[in-house]
C-alpha cells in the first residue's frame, strides 16, 4: 500500500526558499523524504511523490522536450490538472530552460465551445510552442491547437519516444520562471511574467515571516495550479522549503468539501488556505453530514485570501469546527495577486480574523474608516489583512496621486522584490500599472489601520451614485445574508450609465419556478435595497448557474455587466422604482 510522504526530514537542514532559482530549490529538497501526495476524490492516495522521484523524472523529461525540438527561452501551456503529470512537467520546463504557463481547467466556463474559445486564446497570449494536458482533456486540448503552429501538443506520456539531449546539454534555467495568468474578473486574463528572484524573494518572505514554516508542518490543498495561490503558495513555495503537501483535485473539492478537512486530520496538516466561498462549503455541508473523527488541532495557519474575505463566514466556520478542535486563532488573512507572485501581507500570528468596524455613512459619503460607535446608522465591517512583508511598501494615494492619512481609502500602490517584470507581450498594458520606479498600481481600494492594510474593493467595481460611494459586495453580501431563498454567488451588482443617470443592476439566479414567487423576489429585492441601503435598483432574475466566473471560482462582474448588456439575460421578473 502507498504511504504518503513524510512530515519531518532528519539529516537535512531546512532552507526556507533562499536558493537563486526553483531548479536549484528542487535539486535540494530532493536529498530528503519529504514530497507531493496526490489524492482522489474518495480520499484514496493514488501516487506518492517525494522531491528526489520528482527531480529525477522532471530532468528526464526535459531532456525529451529539447529532443521534441524546443529551445530554451520557448513558452509551454499546461493545463493544470492536479496531479503529478502537472508537476513533472512544471519542473521539466525549468530543467529545460523553458516557460511554463499553467492554464485552467474547464469548471469555469460554462460548456465545452467556451472553454476551446477561452483556451486558444491563452495559448495564443503566452505564444506557445507547445501544450501539455491530462489525457481526459486530449481531445478538447486538440480542438483548442488546431492549426496553430506548435512543435508539440496532447498529453506528456506522448513524449515517451521522443529523442533525448544528454543531461549535460540541460542548459540553465530562464531568469523568467513561469507565466501566471491573472483570474479575469475585469478583463481578458494577461500572462504575469515572474521572475525566478521574484518568486524566491516572495516564497522566501512569506515562508520566514508570514508563516514562520518550522520543521513540523505540513500543507493540504485543494486550490487549482493556475491560479496563484494554488501554484505558489501549495506546490512551489512548500516545495522550496522542503515540506510535504496533501493535494485534492479542484473539482472534487466542490463535490465533497469536508474530505479537505479530513485530510487535514488524517495526515496532521497545519497549512491551508482557502478564498471564503471554501469555509463556507464546509460550514454549510456540516449542516446535513457527519464531521465525527475531524479534528483540526494541528491547523495552525489557516489562510483566508484571493477574494474578498467574508467576515460572517468564518465566523460561522469557527463557531461550527471548534468542536472539532479548530481554533479561530489559526486565521490569517492575507493580501495579494498574481502580479506581485502571491502575497503582499499576512496578518500577525494569533490575530485571527480581526474585524474593524467602520461607520458605513462616513465611508460613502466621506471616504474615510471612522470607527463605528453607537450612533452609527450604518456599519460595516473588514477584515485586516497585516502588514507587508519584509523589503515591501504600501502607499494608499487619492485621485489625484497625493498620499493619503490612516484611515483615509484610497487606491493602494505595492512596491518590492516580489513584482512582476510585466504582462508577457503586453507593453501598454503594463506600463499602465507599473510605473518606471517600480509602483504597482494594485487597482484595489482600501485603507491603513495601525500600519495593517485593510483590502474595500476593487476600484473598477466601485458604483458612485449620487457621491455616495457603494461597494458592490456589499449589496450582494446583504441581499445572500438576508433573504432566505438565496445562497453565496447568487447576487451580482454593478452599474449602467442610461445617459440620464447611474442605474444599479442587481442579477439574481433564481431557482423558483412559479410566477407568483419569482415576483415576489424581485419586489422584496427592490424594497430591501430601497429600505436598507437607501438605493433604487433594477432587479433581474436569471437562471441557475449563469453568473460568470472567473478561472480561479470568483464572480465576473464585469462580464456580468457585459451579457447583461448583450441582452444574454432574459428578465423574466424584473423590478425597478417605477413598478
Amino acid at each position: 500500500m502507498t504511504e504518503p510522504t513524510p512530515t519531518r526530514h532528519a539529516g537535512l537542514v531546512k532552507r526556507l526558499a533562499d536558493f537563486g532559482t526553483i531548479a536549484e530549490a528542487l535539486d535540494y529538497a530532493a536529498q530528503g523524504p519529504t514530497g507531493l501526495n496526490f489524492y482522489s476524490g474518495k480520499g484514496v492516495l493514488t501516487e506518492a511523490l517525494p522531491y528526489a522521484t520528482l527531480r529525477t523524472q522532471a530532468k528526464t523529461l526535459a531532456r525529451r522536450l529539447l529532443g521534441a525540438g524546443l529551445k530554451p527561452g520557448q513558452r509551454v501551456g499546461l493545463l493544470a490538472e492536479s496531479d503529478g503529470d502537472f508537476a513533472r512537467a512544471f519542473f521539466a520546463c525549468q530543467y529545460a530552460g523553458l516557460v511554463p504557463a499553467p492554464l485552467p481547467l474547464p469548471a469555469a466556463f460554462g460548456g465545452k465551445a467556451g472553454y476551446i474559445s477561452f483556451l486558444r486564446r491563452m495559448i495564443q497570449a503566452a505564444d506557445a510552442h507547445a501544450v501539455f494536458g491530462p489525457a481526459v482533456l486530449a481531445e478538447w486540448l486538440a480542438e483548442a491547437v488546431d492549426g496553430l503552429d506548435l512543435r508539440c501538443s496532447g498529453t506528456i506520456a506522448a513524449l515517451d519516444a521522443a529523442p533525448m539531449v544528454p543531461e549535460a546539454d540541460l542548459p540553465a534555467p530562464e531568469s523568467l520562471a513561469y507565466l501566471q495568468f491573472s483570474s479575469g474578473s475585469t478583463r481578458f486574463p494577461l500572462g504575469v511574467a515572474v521572475t525566478q528572484p521574484a518568486f524566491m524573494a516572495n516564497a522566501h518572505y512569506m515562508a520566514k515571516y508570514g508563516l514562520q514554516v518550522n520543521d513540523d508542518d505540513r500543507c493540504t490543498t485543494w486550490l487549482p495550479y493556475y491560479h496563484d495561490m494554488g501554484l505558489v503558495g501549495f506546490l512551489l513555495m512548500p516545495m522550496a522549503c522542503q515540506l510535504s503537501v496533501d493535494i485534492l483535485p479542484t473539482r472534487e473539492f466542490a463535490r465533497r468539501p469536508l474530505l479537505w478537512l479530513s485530510l487535514i486530520t488524517r495526515n496532521k496538516g497545519s497549512i491551508s488556505f482557502s478564498p471564503s466561498f471554501g469555509y463556507e462549503l464546509c460550514t454549510r455541508r456540516a449542516k446535513t453530514a457527519s464531521t465525527e473523527g475531524i479534528d483540526l488541532a494541528s491547523w495552525r495557519r489557516a489562510g483566508i485570501g484571493g477574494d474578498m474575505i467574508r467576515p460572517a463566514v468564518l465566523t460561522r466556520f469557527a463557531a461550527r469546527f471548534a468542536e472539532n478542535g479548530f481554533n479561530a486563532a489559526a486565521f490569517i488573512p492575507c493580501y495579494g495577486m498574481a502580479e506581485a507572485t502571491l502575497a503582499l501581507s499576512f496578518s500577525p500570528d494569533g490575530q485571527g480574523a480581526k474585524e474593524d468596524a467602520v461607520d458605513g455613512l462616513a465611508l460613502e459619503h466621506e471616504h474615510i474608516a471612522v470607527p463605528a460607535d453607537e450612533h452609527s446608522e450604518r456599519v460595516r465591517h473588514f477584515v485586516v489583512c497585516g502588514r507587508m512583508l519584509p523589503a515591501h511598501e504600501i502607499e494608499v494615494r487619492g485621485d489625484d496621486g497625493a498620499l493619503l492619512p490612516e484611515r483615509a481609502v484610497g487606491r493602494i500602490f505595492v512596491r518590492g522584490p516580489s513584482l512582476m517584470l510585466g504582462y508577457f507581450g503586453a507593453p501598454e498594458e503594463t506600463a499602465r500599472v507599473l510605473s518606471q520606479d517600480g509602483w504597482l498600481d494594485t487597482g484595489d481600494l482600501g485603507y491603513l489601520t495601525n500600519g495593517q492594510i485593510v483590502i474595500t474593493g476593487r476600484a473598477k467595481d466601485l458604483i458612485i451614485v449620487h457621491g455616495r460611494n457603494v461597494w458592490p459586495q456589499d449589496l450582494e453580501w446583504a441581499a445572500e445574508a438576508e433573504i432566505p431563498s438565496l445562497r453565496s454567488g447568487d447576487v451580482a451588482v454593478f452599474s449602467v450609465d442610461t445617459g440620464e443617470e447611474e442605474e444599479v443592476v442587481v442579477l439574481v439566479e433564481c431557482r423558483l419556478t412559479a410566477p407568483a414567487a419569482r415576483e415576489a423576489l424581485a419586489m422584496e429585492l427592490t424594497n430591501f435595497f430601497r429600505g436598507r441601503q437607501g438605493l433604487e435598483t433594477r432587479v433581474v432574475l436569471v437562471p441557475p448557474h449563469s453568473l460568470p466566473q472567473t478561472s480561479s471560482g470568483k464572480l465576473s462582474r464585469s462580464r456580468a455587466r457585459l451579457m447583461y448588456l448583450e441582452g444574454a439575460f432574459e428578465p423574466r421578473a424584473a423590478a425597478t422604482a417605477a413598478e
